[in-house]
């Protein structure tokens, strides 16, 4: 009251010059801001770790009563304005072994505490509480009865938050993975790499006006996480990156699930190319060899022939068919499927010479495969075909032994599977097979076989 009555008898002039003065100086709000001197204090010393002071919530909402000082370092900012009313620090500026959040109620935090100042935090008078996860100390608030923190008013700020007189130190995140994220890493930097927005996201942006918004990031490997972002931030309306790259921000929690909330655009870096689609990896015992061709006529009209007999399409990622040339125990030729895939009840016929196959029998191959690869036998040799976890799934012939002269013998003829063989066999059968060749082993049917007319690719 005695100071409104000295203002009244000031006059009118000088009051109004007063005002407009203390107006134009309170409302400045240049980035380039830095703290009055005096501001800083280093005569406070921490007396308590933040795992301490952590291990006295238990389950409720706590008043501090002892003279408790932490020291830590301020990693977010609300310059941007995706933080608001919250200060996070970290125990420590490289590898961090805890964070809290501070509830405040000073807008423009980011002109007194910026990121990499060390500040010390009187904890006396404080509450403590945690939040779906996240621990948090400020003020309070009643709910139907219920303790919450709250934000500490504006005026109380500085009267627990100091800053050190320490220089500005660079944070450094913890490099971490999405499967190794911890309850302990949560208020605290971290850096994510191999990370993109999920497709269904690439043309949306961070956040809808005035909502909180999340978006979800994936790293290469399927694992996802979510990005927590705030529609009132300067970046609100900004589409969110295409690419992929690494991105830094504190870790936050809710509930069960893990969050990130970046400080502004530049934490994140995602120029490099997409996570290329994850390989499909399918085996089957219903894809099988059917028919073996090496026409007396003609040996540019070799093939092989495989067939699904299953109820569904089989990508043959990992997929290899190969060539046991004569007496060998090593393979000749491997013939490399990936990126082919065998419909149900249907056929892939595999050709060392396309158009020389397309003029015999009317129709291109499934795949050209080149000279001296496992489709281009010459009627003595062994086949197998193994599928993308190793296992051998179908074999004609035996593996060490030249088929001249025996029962797996198919030069200037065919090997074709009975039609009764539904899937295929790791053991050479002979049974499984009608085989024709010129000189072949009993059993065989000593019958030259010429193309077209002898042979049936494409057809089970």
């Amino acid at each position: 009251m005695t100071k409104m009555k000295c203002l009244k008898k000031l006059p009118l002039g000088f009051l109004v010059r007063w005002c407009s003065l203390f107006f134009i100086v309170s409302c400045v709000k240049d980035t380039n801001f830095k703290s009055p001197e005096g501001f800083c204090n280093n005569q406070l010393i921490a007396n308590v770790t933040f795992k301490e002071v952590k291990n006295r919530f238990k389950g409720e909402v706590i008043q501090i009563q002892e003279d408790l000082v932490i020291e830590g370092y301020v990693i977010s900012s609300d310059q941007a304005g995706n933080f608001f009313g919250t200060l996070h620090i970290q125990d420590h500026p490289v590898n961090p072994t805890s964070g809290f959040q501070i509830e405040i109620d000073l807008r423009d935090s980011y002109l007194f505490y910026e990121i990499g100042n060390k500040v010390y935090v009187k904890l006396k008078g404080l509450f403590l509480g945690k939040s779906k996860g996240v621990y948090k100390i400020g003020g309070v608030f009643t709910s139907f009865g219920n303790l919450s923190i709250g934000r500490l008013p504006a005026h109380a700020v500085r009267d627990h938050i100091f800053l050190s007189c320490d220089p500005i130190i660079e944070i450094s995140p913890r490099v971490i993975a999405i499967p190794a994220l911890s309850e302990d890493m949560v208020s605290t930097l971290i850096e994510l790499d191999n990370i993109e927005v999920i497709e269904e996201e690439l043309d949306l942006t961070f956040a809808l006006p005035e909502k909180e918004t999340i978006r979800s990031l994936k790293n290469c490997d399927g694992d996802l996480i979510e990005l927590l972002n705030s529609g009132y931030s300067n970046f609100r309306d900004t589409i969110l990156p295409s690419g992929n790259g690494s991105i830094t921000a504190i870790l936050y929690k809710e509930n069960n699930d893990y969050q990130l909330i970046i400080r502004d655009l530049d934490d994140m870096d995602f120029q490099n190319e997409r996570c290329k689609e994850a390989e499909v990896l399918m085996t089957s015992d219903q894809i099988f060899i059917t028919e073996i061709a090496d026409p007396d006529n003609n040996a540019q009209a070799r093939f092989i022939e495989l067939y699904n007999a299953g109820s569904e399409p089989i990508p043959l990622n990992g997929w290899f068919l190969l060539r046991y040339t004569n007496a060998n125990v090593t393979p000749g030729s491997e013939l490399d499927l990936a990126g082919l895939i065998i419909d149900t009840n249907s056929t892939l016929v595999i050709s060392p010479n396309a158009l020389e196959f397309e003029n015999v029998y009317g129709f291109p191959p499934d795949i050209e495969v080149g000279r001296n690869s496992a489709a281009d036998s010459n009627g003595d040799d062994n086949i197998v075909l193994i599928d993308p976890f190793g296992t051998i799934i179908d074999v004609f012939g035996l593996i060490g032994e030249d088929g001249s002269g025996t029962n797996h013998e198919f030069e200037d003829g065919k090997a074709e599977r009975n039609l009764n063989i539904m899937t295929g066999n790791p053991v050479y059968t002979f049974s499984e097979w009608t085989i024709y060749n010129d000189t072949g082993g009993s059993g065989t049917l000593n019958i030259p076989q010429n193309a077209p007319e002898d042979y049936s690719p494409g057809i089970r």
